[in-house]
């Protein structure tokens, strides 16, 4: 026991003198009576599994943060997810979001943006600007950030089947401001596995899907060294009904896909690893999604420097983003949605998140209003400024209950790892419908319990108002977005040079059939003003497209 209390003490000299040196928010770390706080606090008699699952804040194996001094040092971003309509009108909106507090853009797109189609595809009719921001174009792109420095503010996108053209979009926009690719700060969500398993917006098959994604993997390990590729996404396979376990271990199985294929590309893990992000989902379900969180940051961390030699400490650091989850949201009484979301949010902090959204009161009827979109980042202001849970370090760690929910979420995970290796990896597990499947159960389960009462869920099956009126003012997307798409993209087609596009999009086609990288000759196509649709037709012809099998 003596040997353990002079390890112990080793380790917490080392990382009290990291703490100390780390940077410290100029404020008060004390309760509101005036009691002074320790950054963080630790059992009286640690023993060897104390440090072998627990350790301390920013030290492996990270169960207890991947920063020393966490939210003293700095404050989680808040970063609202934000984009409907024209480029022009999400353009204002985030000019009004920076204004009121918020330190990142999020970038939601439309879904015929999402699929690779430009507006005047038939498939994009009555769909333009409806659900994000319709952008086809570098110009388009253009638009969006105008007036926005790109070297100032870390950027966030949505966007995963045609991301590679959305980047390529970003990476000239930021080049028209004046702005190094190496200053470009963000994250691209990028996560095409996370598609295939939960939110069916692929384009592509499976096996070119991933070589478009190693492409951009290389290119941005290169030139963007502050830019995360891939924001590897949980969040759509728990809104898609997984439970929390299925929510970690499917996301993990998907991160270590990409870095084995960032390995097998040749690339040093700890040249890439480091810039890879993850995007979380926090539900109702208060002390469990804490653990969840605790128990995803160890996984990470031990898989990376024990099957994957990362020797960079950067590389075995889970960094996520978490967003309060939109399927927990009712229509019914819509205003206690913003209770849900407190919680939800309080959550993602305790549990360490690196940058929070909150849903709106209003999202389970349309996108956000603008006042709507103000409560819900002055419910992330009200955590970080009123609350005082920033100023301790994994507050709830040692908690019995937090440390047995997070042993049994690992060991869950780890469960699913192995039966995901015994069908051969992560597409065959697609290809076979694995995932859907047992994702498909676990909604059934949950939705089964509602259906009886032994979940409730209020104001939908209990505590309900009789003849409830919703009177909530909702933002509509008019035809005028569409009619306004349509014709900047004639304009568009109009100006731009129409030989210099069509030689563009042929070697992106030859690109995709040779092999070679497909980032420069999209960057080029992009510069010469080719459309989303376009780009993707051109690759389409050399890839070909997907249909998964049914899941019964």
């Amino acid at each position: 026991m003596n040997k353990q209390i002079e390890l112990f003490e080793q380790e917490f000299g080392q990382w009290k003198k990291q703490a100390d040196s780390s940077p410290t928010r100029d404020t008060n770390f004390e309760t509101l009576s005036g009691q002074e706080l320790d950054l963080c606090y630790f059992p009286e008699s640690p023993g060897k599994e104390y440090l072998d699952k627990l350790g301390f804040p920013g030290r492996y194996p990270y169960t207890r943060g991947v920063h020393s001094n966490l939210y003293r040092g700095k404050l989680w971003t808040m970063r609202q997810f934000a984009g409907f309509g024209t480029p022009e009108e999400t353009n204002q909106r985030f000019k009004n979001l920076l204004k009121k507090g918020q330190t990142g853009l999020s970038v939601a797109y439309d879904m015929p943006t999402l699929m690779g189609y430009d507006p005047d595809h038939p498939f994009s009719k009555g769909e333009v600007g409806k659900c994000g921001v319709s952008i086809s174009s570098l110009k388009d792109m253009e638009i969006l950030f105008s007036g926005i420095d790109l070297g100032k503010y870390s950027v966030s996108q949505t966007i995963n089947g045609p991301a590679i053209i959305l980047l390529a979009f970003y990476i000239a926009t930021a080049e028209k401001q004046g702005v190094k690719l190496k200053q470009l700060r963000g994250t691209l969500q990028n996560d095409i596995l996370k598609e295939f398993i939960a939110q069916k917006e692929w384009i592509f098959p499976p096996i070119q899907s991933m070589r478009i994604i190693t492409d951009m993997l290389i290119y941005c390990t290169k030139n963007m060294p502050h830019f995360n590729s891939i924001s590897i996404s949980g969040y759509h396979i728990r809104e898609a009904g997984s439970t929390a376990s299925q929510e970690l271990a499917f996301t993990l199985a998907n991160g270590f896909s990409y870095v084995e294929y960032g390995i097998n590309a040749g690339l040093d893990v700890d040249d890439f690893a480091p810039r890879l992000s993850f995007f979380f989902n926090s539900h109702l379900d208060f002390f469990e999604e804490i653990a969840k969180f605790r128990a995803a940051r160890r996984i990470w961390a031990k898989r990376m420097k024990n099957r994957y030699k990362a020797k960079n400490e950067s590389s075995m650091k889970l960094r996520f983003h978490t967003q309060t989850a939109g399927c927990s949201l009712t229509a019914q009484q819509p205003e206690i949605n913003i209770a849900r979301t407190g919680f939800q949010a309080l959550a993602g902090v305790l549990g360490g998140t690196q940058s929070l959204h909150t849903n709106s009161l209003d999202e389970t009827l349309a996108l956000p209003t603008e006042k709507a979109a103000e409560i819900a980042l002055r419910t992330q202001q009200l955590i970080a400024y009123e609350t005082g849970i920033p100023n301790v370090v994994d507050p709830l760690g040692g908690s019995w209950f937090i440390e047995n929910l997070t042993d049994k979420i690992e060991k869950d995970a780890e469960n699913y790892f192995t039966e995901i290796d015994n069908i051969g990896g992560v597409i065959p597990a697609i290809e076979q419908g694995y995932f859907q499947r047992e994702i498909a159960i676990s909604a059934s389960e949950y939705q089964n319990k509602i259906d009886s009462k032994s979940r409730i869920v209020v104001g939908v099956n209990d505590f309900i108002n009789q003849n409830e009126k919703i009177d909530i003012p909702t933002l509509e997307i008019g035809k005028d977005t569409e009619k306004s798409q349509l014709a900047k993209l004639r304009e568009l087609k109009s100006m731009r040079n129409g030989s210099k596009v069509r030689q563009a999009l042929l070697e992106i086609g030859n690109a995709c059939s040779n092999k070679s990288s497909l980032m420069e000759p999209i960057i080029k196509a992009a510069k010469e003003y080719a459309t989303v649709g376009e780009i993707v037709d051109a690759m389409k012809s050399e890839f070909g497209e997907w249909q998964e099998n049914a899941v019964f």
